[in-house]
C-alpha cells in the first residue's frame, strides 16, 4: 500500500491549556472558547489522519487472505492499539468471521496455544516496534499463521516480518504532546474497520445471520419470529366452534398463562373465530349471559391472524393498528396453531 503524506499546512495549531478546574457550565470566556477550539481540533486532526490513509494492493491481499482463511482471524497488539484490536476482533466475529484476541504477553506464556494452522493473524501497532508483537513472529513464522502488520512504519521490524503490511502513514497526535496514542489509533480502528466491512460485503451474510449472533437487545428482536414468542401447545387456548360459551370461558381460565382469548376452530382444526375477554364483557352488558349459548354464535368472526413466519415487529404494528390484544396464528392450511398475547411483546419490549 503507498505510503500516505501528511500536510500540516493548514492544520489548526493545539495548543495545550493550563491546568486548572473547569466549572461544570462555563461561560463563554476567552478560556471556554479555546477550550472549544482545541476539542474541534483534535476531531479535525482525526479526521484528517482517517482520510489521509491510501488503500492499495497490499489491502486487496489483505482481504484475500481473510477470504480464504481455513481458521480463525487472530488479533494482537499492545496497549491503545491493542484495545482497538479487540474492538476489530469483535467486529469480525459479530459478523460471522470467527476470530479471537491475543494478548502479546500472554501469548508469550502459553496462550500461543490457541493459534492453530489456518489461521490469520492481524498485528496493530502504529510504531511497528512493540517488543511484545516482535517476540512472536518467529512463533508465527514456525506456525505458518500469514501476518498483516496494520502500522505506521512500513520500514519497521514488524512490518519488515510481516505477510501484508497496511500503512497508516505517520500520522501527528491530536496531543499537546504530541505522544498520547489519538489520531494513529482513530486511522487504526478505521482501517480495520474498512477490512472487516469490504470483507462482509464479499460475502453471503444478511441481516438474518446477523441477528442471529445477536439474539439480545433491538438488533435480535428486529428480525425475531412470531413462533419464537407465540403460545402453542398447552399454553394455545382453543375451543370448537360448538362448544358451550361456558367451555370457552372456562378454556380462557384453565389454560396456562389465562390469555384473555381463545381461538375457535372447526372439526379440521381452522380458525373460524375468536373469543376474548372484551367479547364476554360486552355481553354482560348486554345482559346476553346464557352460557349455554353456543360459542361461534357470539365469538369474533374472520379475525386479524398471522403465520408463525410472520415477524414479531409487524404482527405487533397490526395489533396496535386493530386496537386488538391478541392475534390468532394459524399455518399455511388455517388451523390455530398459536396465539400472540400483548402481554407476551410487552415483557419482549416489542411494544
Amino acid at each position: 500500500m503507498a505510503r500516505a503524506r501528511r500536510s500540516t499546512a493548514n492544520k489548526p495549531r493545539l495548543r495545550a491549556l493550563p491546568g486548572r478546574a473547569l466549572a461544570s457550565a462555563l461561560p463563554r470566556t476567552e478560556e471556554a472558547e479555546a477550550s472549544l477550539a482545541y476539542a474541534q481540533g483534535v476531531l479535525e486532526a482525526e479526521s484528517r489522519a482517517i482520510l489521509g490513509v491510501r488503500l492499495g494492493d497490499s489491502f486487496l491481499r489483505a482481504l484475500g487472505l481473510l477470504r480464504e482463511c481455513q481458521g480463525q482471524a487472530v488479533v494482537t497488539g499492545m496497549g491503545k492499539a491493542g484495545l482497538i484490536g479487540q474492538k476489530l476482533s469483535a467486529t469480525l466475529a459479530s459478523t460471522g468471521i470467527r476470530s479471537f484476541f491475543l494478548h502479546p504477553a500472554e501469548a508469550v506464556h502459553g496462550d500461543l496455544g490457541r493459534v492453530g494452522k489456518g489461521d490469520v493473524i492481524l498485528a496493530l501497532s502504529n510504531s511497528g516496534s512493540t517488543e511484545e508483537l516482535l517476540r512472536l513472529l518467529p512463533s508465527f513464522r514456525r506456525l505458518a499463521t500469514p501476518v498483516i502488520a496494520l502500522t505506521g512504519e512500513p520500514e519497521s521490524p514488524l512490518a519488515r516480518g510481516a505477510d501484508v503490511v497496511l500503512d497508516i502513514g505517520r500520522i501527528e497526535e491530536a496531543c499537546p504532546m504530541g505522544l498520547v496514542p489519538t489520531a494513529s489509533t482513530a486511522a487504526l480502528h478505521a482501517v480495520g474497520d474498512a477490512l472487516a466491512m469490504t470483507l462482509l460485503r464479499s460475502r453471503t451474510f444478511g441481516t438474518e445471520e446477523y441477528a442471529l449472533l445477536h439474539p439480545g437487545g433491538k438488533i435480535g428482536r428486529s428480525v425475531q419470529r412470531v413462533f419464537e414468542v407465540m403460545r402453542t401447545g398447552p399454553a394455545n387456548p382453543v375451543v370448537r366452534d360448538t362448544a358451550k360459551l361456558s367451555d370457552a370461558v372456562a378454556v380462557m381460565t384453565k389454560t396456562p398463562g389465562r390469555p384473555g382469548a381463545t381461538n375457535v376452530v372447526d372439526r379440521q382444526g381452522r380458525l373460524v373465530g375468536i373469543f376474548t375477554d372484551g367479547d364476554l364483557r360486552r355481553l354482560v352488558e348486554q345482559g346476553r349471559t346464557d352460557f349455554t349459548t353456543p360459542v361461534r354464535e357470539v365469538m369474533g368472526r374472520r379475525p386479524r391472524c398471522v403465520s408463525p413466519e410472520t415477524l414479531v415487529l409487524t404482527a405487533a404494528a397490526q395489533m396496535r393498528e386493530a386496537r386488538v390484544d391478541q392475534l390468532p396464528v394459524v399455518d399455511a392450511e388455517g388451523r390455530a396453531v398459536g396465539l400472540l398475547d400483548v402481554q407476551d411483546l410487552l415483557s419482549a419490549r416489542f411494544l
